[in-house]
């Protein structure tokens, strides 16, 4: 039996239909008639206090459940505040479907009220975005842009709808067979270079197995673990690949690239092998390209074509979705080694002992104070077990998050790593939250972040969203202070918070959620178990830290990985 929609009522349905559970949105003029639908739908709806949040939550939701997150937005200032998340999802590769309003069509181009060019703005941050201009087409496109968003090299995908569309009618009809002209994503990577990668790998003297983010998008995390078992491949795992293996297995050398650790740096720069697998060469990993891992040859894998060879030249390239090369190159490995062993590599193998050894990870917490970051990250880690999602947002508590929790599983670390957003973590954290509600959501946030995008923890209380946010307040802009003070001759221009600081247990409490205080290093273990018994709201802890604490090692920006400073008296 047919039945009559109006374009509203058949966009919420099709999101139905895709299995959307929940949407972060805001409504306004443009998108009001999909809210009238929404109102009725088993759709859970949070409400957010700013656009931004709302795609910063879409993302969170993604990346916490592998599922395409969703955000709504009206026309105009609405759609323009989605543009920062939607780069960032489209920088880290996370599947988000973005719905904006849009002004009546009859008013396209005359600059009527709450009217942007969102189709043109969006372009450049988005996978594919539509302009819907026949109501007919809102089920058909709504499952594109889902399809799109997931699959080959997941991303962000925007879909605007003008006002009149909403209103007027259609017979509905269920999406038909999808027809993506020249949409082809590779899934298995071609054989003979499979076969050549294996070849390549079983000669390696010094190999080292590259682990990007694209291991967790693809859900091949089980796959990875046991190709570098198979292989006897020690592992780095990037900023957006942290828990894709376990950072307590014996092959795991932890994070490279500009604040990795010292060897996982070196590694990668003395290997006679990189294995990159959903890895781009991200600058902050390789520093200067042209000094970069100068005796390796290079296999890479990865799902967009585009990657390989943009940075640097790969002698081996597979275009594949990395689970199914992964399954292909330990099917390989399997069939060339027989029942031989991988080889030993026992001199590279004790050389990398032998950096981890000499050059750990480390810091000191004197016991009279100040609090160090580092600190915190890891009595929170000891009091939870690392069972625990991890939120960070952008600058020095983001990469002391990565370096000193230890991850054993993926999806469990959620940061902004390609465009570096200040102000990810809370509206993420929710996001994670709401998609993960019997998972245990902790931000790492700074002072400077968490002023950004705090309004988000109203949302959080009003939707009982029961997040834990642990802000690192140096009362300074750290990541920016410290290469003020190591670059520009310590003059802290427009980074010192200290006299501008707010009250942040004060602000927690006056948005619903709990705020407790830690200023002394005793005080630390305590507040994080009173945050913990709180699960009835969010909460807010501020830990009063070091103001003057700094990131290392560090690999100054355009430096060779060879210049590795473990500290500042290095750069002295």
């Amino acid at each position: 039996m047919s039945e009559t929609l109006t374009g509203a009522q058949a966009l919420i349905k099709a999101l139905e239909h895709e299995g959307v559970d929940v949407i972060f949105g805001m409504p306004g003029g443009a998108i009001l008639p999909a809210y009238d639908p929404l109102y009725d739908s088993p759709i859970r709806h949070v409400l957010v206090r700013h656009e931004q949040g709302s795609g910063h939550m879409a993302s969170g939701y993604a990346h916490a459940t592998g599922r395409v997150g969703v955000c709504l937005a009206t026309s105009g200032p609405a759609a323009t505040n989605l543009i920062t998340p939607l780069l960032d999802a489209y920088m880290d590769s996370i599947p988000v479907v973005a719905i904006t309003g849009q002004v009546a069509q009859t008013s396209i181009g005359m600059d009527a009220f709450q009217e942007a060019h969102t189709w043109g703005i969006s372009m450049p941050v988005t996978k594919h975005n539509y302009l819907i201009t026949n109501v007919d087409e809102i089920p058909d496109v709504i499952r594109e842009a889902f399809h799109l968003a997931a699959t080959g090299r997941p991303g962000p995908v925007l879909v605007d709808v003008p006002k009149d569309i909403l209103n007027d009618t259609l017979v509905w009809h269920k999406p038909g067979e999808m027809n993506l002209p020249g949409y082809k994503p590779s899934v298995k990577g071609h054989p003979k270079q499979v076969q050549s990668a294996i070849d390549m790998i079983h000669s390696a003297q010094r190999p080292v197995l590259y682990a990007g983010g694209g291991i967790i998008r693809a859900n091949a995390s089980d796959r990875l673990r046991r190709f570098a078992e198979l292989s006897n491949l020690p592992t780095v795992t990037t900023l957006m690949a942290r828990g894709a293996i376990p950072d307590s297995h014996e092959l795991a050398l932890g994070m490279p690239g500009m604040h990795g650790n010292y060897t996982a740096i070196t590694a990668m720069q003395k290997a006679d092998l990189l294995i990159a697998i959903g890895a781009r060469f991200d600058d902050r990993v390789t520093g200067n390209v042209a000094a970069f891992a100068p005796e390796a040859k290079v296999v890479h894998v990865d799902v967009d074509p585009a990657e390989i060879g943009k940075v640097r030249n790969a002698d081996v390239p597979i275009v594949g979705d990395a689970d199914a090369v992964l399954e292909q190159l330990t099917f390989a490995m399997e069939h060339f080694l027989g029942s031989d062993p991988a080889p030993a590599r026992t001199e590279w193998m004790e050389t990398l002992a032998g950096w981890q050894r000499d050059f750990p990870l480390a810091y000191e917490q004197d016991p009279e104070g100040p609090i160090q970051q580092q600190y915190v990250i890891q009595e929170m880690h000891r009091i939870t077990g690392g069972d625990a999602v991890v939120v960070a947002g952008v600058g020095q508590h983001q990469m002391w998050a990565s370096q000193f929790w230890g991850f054993e599983k993926p999806r469990t670390w959620i940061n902004s790593g390609g465009l570096g957003t200040m102000g990810y973590a809370i509206p993420a954290a929710i996001g994670a939250k709401a998609g993960a509600p019997d998972e245990l959501v902790i931000a790492f946030d700074g002072d400077g972040c968490f002023q950004m995008t705090m309004q988000e923890l109203v949302t959080a209380s009003v939707e009982k969203i029961p997040v834990k946010i642990m802000v690192l307040n140096n009362s300074w802009l750290g990541m920016v202070k410290q290469w003020q003070k190591l670059f520009y001759n310590k003059r802290y221009s427009a980074t010192d918070l200290t006299s501008h600081t707010p009250d942040f247990v004060g602000l927690a409490e006056a948005m619903g959620c709990a705020g407790i205080r830690a200023e002394r290093p005793e005080e630390v273990g305590p507040a994080i178990e009173k945050a913990l018994a709180i699960n009835d709201r969010p909460v807010v802890v501020e830990f009063k830290c070091d103001p003057d604490a700094m990131v290392f090692p560090m690999v100054p920006a355009g430096g060779s990985n060879d210049d590795v400073v473990l500290s500042a008296e290095d750069l002295a």
